[in-house]
C-alpha cells in the first residue's frame, strides 16, 4: 500500500511543469532518475543505445523505439512499406551503435479504423524486407486498436562478446571524434518533402517535383543501419573508445557522448562530411550547410571516438572522417568555424516532446 500523505491547503495551486519545458531528454532523465537495478546480469541499463544483459559467455543487447504518426512520420509522403523498413532500421542502428549483431525483433502496432488491411500489409512488407536485409528474426509483437492515428513500437535484441561492446562513456581527453558516411542529407530530404506537401495541399492536382533529390529523399524515407562498420573496424584492428548512432543530429549526439564520458570536445565545422548536392540544396534553402548535419537528424550514421594512436588506421579509409577531438571537461564543448572562431556546441535538433 502507498502511504497516504496529508496535503494542507495553501490557497494557490502548485505550478505544474509542462513537457515542453523539459524536452524529450529532460523528461527521460526525470522519469528514470529513481530507477534501481536489482539483478547483477544487468550490466548496463538506461543511458546508452541499448541495455546490456550478461548471458554467460556473451551479452544480450536490448533496445526499443516508439514511432508515432504526426510526430515521427507523416503519411502524406511516407509510403507504408518505407515506414515499415525505417521502423525496423532505426532499432537495428541502436545495436550497431553498441558494436553488436542484431538478432531478434518484436513489432507492436496501435492502429485506428481509418487504415485498410492492405496498408498494414505494406507496412509489414517493409519490416520483413529490413529483417531479410539485416538477417533479423521477427519473433513476435502485438496489435491494438486506437482512436486515432498509427503508433509503431519495435523492440530488438542483439548479441556481442563482452569485450566487444562499445558504450557512450568511454571517450577520454585526446581521443579523436569520427563519423561514418555523410550527414545532413536526410534533413534536406525532409524539407523537400515538406515543400511538396504544402504545394499538394494548395493544389492536389499538382505532381510533386522530386527529380534530382533522390539521394536526399532516400536518406529520409529509407535509411540504412551501419552494421557494416563493426566488421570494417575489426578488419582495421581498431576498437572505438565510445560510440553512438546519429539519429537526433550530430550536435545532440556529441553532447550525449561528452555527458556520459564526462569530457569536453572541439568539433571542426569544415571537417563535417556533407554531400555536395546537399550542401548546394542547403544554400538554396538559405540554411548554413553545417546546420543540416548538426541539427537535422535521421542520418543513422555512427559517431565514435578512437585513441590518437589509431589515427593512421583510419586516415585513408573511405567513409570515415575525423571531425574533431575530445578535451577535458573543464574546457567546454565547442565548434571551431573555418575562420577559427569558437562557437559553443548546443543541441537544437529534433525534440519529440515539442
Amino acid at each position: 500500500m502507498f502511504e497516504k500523505k496529508e496535503n494542507k491547503p495553501t490557497g494557490k495551486s502548485p505550478k505544474l511543469t509542462t513537457l515542453a519545458e523539459l524536452g524529450e531528454f529532460g523528461l527521460i532523465d526525470r522519469l528514470t532518475r529513481q530507477v534501481k537495478l536489482y539483478h547483477p546480469e544487468t550490466l548496463k541499463g538506461i543511458g546508452d543505445d541499448a541495455a546490456v544483459i550478461d548471458a554467460g559467455d556473451h551479452v544480450i543487447l536490448l533496445s526499443t523505439d516508439l514511432l508515432v504518426e504526426g510526430i515521427h512520420f507523416d503519411l502524406t509522403y511516407m509510403p507504408f512499406k518505407h515506414l515499415g523498413y525505417k521502423a525496423a532500421v532505426v532499432n537495428i542502428s541502436d545495436i550497431a551503435a553498441m558494436n553488436g549483431i542484431p538478432k531478434q525483433m518484436t513489432v507492436s502496432i496501435a492502429v485506428s479504423s481509418r487504415f485498410s488491411v492492405e496498408a498494414l500489409d505494406e507496412l509489414y512488407a517493409g519490416i520483413l524486407l529490413a529483417c531479410e536485409t539485416y538477417k533479423v528474426d521477427l519473433v513476435g509483437g502485438d496489435t491494438s486498436s486506437v482512436a486515432k492515428g498509427l503508433t509503431i513500437s519495435v523492440t530488438i535484441t542483439g548479441t556481442a562478446q563482452k569485450d566487444e561492446v562499445i558504450y557512450r562513456n568511454g571517450a577520454r581527453p585526446g581521443d579523436l571524434l569520427c563519423v561514418t558516411g555523410d550527414l545532413g542529407s536526410a534533413y534536406m530530404g525532409l524539407l523537400v518533402l515538406e515543400r511538396e506537401k504544402k504545394v499538394f495541399q494548395v493544389n492536389p492536382g499538382m505532381q510533386p517535383e522530386l527529380t534530382g533529390y533522390d539521394y536526399q529523399i532516400g536518406r529520409q524515407l529509407k535509411p540504412e543501419a551501419r552494421t557494416d562498420i563493426r566488421n570494417l573496424l575489426q578488419g582495421l584492428g581498431l576498437k572505438p573508445t565510445s560510440m553512438i548512432d546519429i539519429s537526433d543530429g550530430l550536435a545532440s549526439e556529441i553532447l550525449h557522448l561528452c555527458e556520459q564520458s564526462q569530457v569536453g570536445c572541439k568539433l571542426f565545422e569544415e571537417k563535417i562530411p556533407i554531400d555536395s548536392h546537399t550542401r548546394e540544396l542547403a544554400v538554396e534553402y538559405k540554411i548554413i550547410p553545417s546546420v543540416t548535419a548538426l541539427s537535422g537528424g535521421d542520418d543513422y550514421e555512427l559517431l565514435f571516438t578512437i585513441q590518437q594512436a589509431d589515427y593512421e588506421k583510419v586516415k585513408e579509409v573511405a567513409g570515415i572522417t575525423v571531425i574533431g577531438h575530445i578535451t577535458d571537461k573543464s574546457t567546454g564543448k565547442w565548434m571551431i568555424t573555418p575562420d577559427d572562431k569558437q562557437v559553443e556546441l548546443t543541441a537544437q535538433g529534433w525534440d519529440g516532446m515539442k
